[in-house]
């Protein structure tokens, strides 16, 4: 049986670098004795070089290159490809052992993601998984993110599984890894935010988008989209990859734009707002915490100034379609984020307007 390793052929099995010396030796008809004669090396380490107890040392590849003519480079080099075909065989049947590790992640999704790719050897799929976590073993994933400060953003109402939750940090990372940003600057992107609110004008994501990673790559922030996982019940993340680069991650849960755009101004709250070793993960609907509050008032404010939301909000008994958009227009925001801020405070129901948000899937 053999495996494919990252486009690389793997064999199960691994040859002795003293098969070849021996090969070499029987085709120059020269016994083991002369070859030590000849190198001014035992009879014996010879025979435990062939034999694969003893390695073949760069100072012994020189003296087979003078010996035998074949470039010490060449012995150097199947000498360095046995240790490691060899620690590789170790670490499967170390791994064989972690198989069990899989279950608690969602690998079917994360296939479908295209995050990991499909093997039926439960061997390889745990080495998969461990390169794209990016962690030696199984021990080290869990120490690793186990010891990530993380302020969770959460509802009382769900729970949710931790494992895929690291699954979707860790693609967000890797995607954000793919976008340049200038070093921080936290006054650039106090302006940019600004230009940002305008996109919630533009219904089309294939156009607001990358204008919405552009603006913010200029200030220092990358922002990606990653597809929520089951059980994950996440609509945003905050982190700071370095001291220069912070990161908005979000997965569309809720797929209407009031939600989108309150997600990210949330996000970029927590930014511009608190501490740079803090991880903040926005957990399906409502919060706990100072600075999840400080994040949503931030939030809140920006996108419906709170002296403009407060006179519209007294000047009417009962809000109507035309209400709602005449205010829009006036502050210049998307009438579905006006309605989604109602909806919050109790002044409509849930089910009013609803045509007014605009709605988004994930495309393939």
């Amino acid at each position: 049986m053999t495996e494919m390793i990252r486009n690389q052929y793997i064999p199960d099995y691994i040859s002795l670098p003293g098969e070849t010396l021996l090969e070499t030796l029987e085709d120059r008809e020269m016994s083991q004795a002369e070859l030590a004669e000849r190198t001014g090396r035992p009879v014996k380490t010879i025979n435990e070089i062939i034999k694969g107890k003893a390695p073949i040392t760069p100072d012994t590849a020189l003296q087979l290159e003078r010996v035998l003519g074949v470039p010490a480079s060449f012995w150097n080099n199947l000498e360095r490809n046995y240790q490691t075909d060899l620690a590789r065989l170790r670490e499967s049947e170390n791994l064989a052992g972690q198989v069990p590790w899989l279950d608690q992640f969602p690998l079917t999704q994360m296939r479908k993601f295209g995050w990991i790719s499909k093997t039926r050897d439960k061997v390889e799929q745990v080495r998969e998984l461990l390169n794209f976590f990016g962690v030696a073993s199984p021990k080290e994933w869990g120490s690793f993110w186990e010891s990530r400060v993380v302020s969770y953003r959460q509802t009382k109402a769900f729970t949710w599984d931790d494992a895929a939750l690291a699954a979707w940090l860790r693609q967000g990372e890797m995607d954000a890894s793919e976008i340049h940003c200038v070093p921080y600057q936290k006054d650039k992107f106090k302006v940019a935010l600004s230009e940002i609110r305008s996109l919630t004008l533009e219904p089309d994501p294939k156009v607001f988008v990358p204008k919405l990673q552009e603006l913010c790559a200029a200030c220092g922030v990358a922002v990606v989209f990653v597809p929520e996982l089951p059980k994950t019940r996440v609509s945003g993340a905050t982190q700071w990859l370095s001291k220069n680069k912070a990161l908005i991650q979000m997965s569309l849960r809720h797929k209407t734009n009031d939600h989108l755009w309150f997600t990210f101004f949330h996000e970029a709250g927590h930014i511009l707002l608190h501490g740079k070793k803090d991880v903040f993960v926005d957990m399906a609907s409502g919060n706990e915490g100072e600075k999840e509050d400080e994040a949503n008032k931030f939030a809140g404010d920006f996108l419906i100034p709170k002296n403009e939301y407060r006179e519209f909000a007294d000047r009417y008994f009962e809000f109507s379609e035309s209400h709602i958009r005449s205010f829009a227009r006036e502050i210049n925001i998307a009438p579905g984020i006006v309605v989604g801020r109602l909806q919050h405070d109790c002044l409509i129901s849930f089910s009013y307007c609803n045509d007014l948000k605009v709605r988004y899937e994930w495309t393939a």
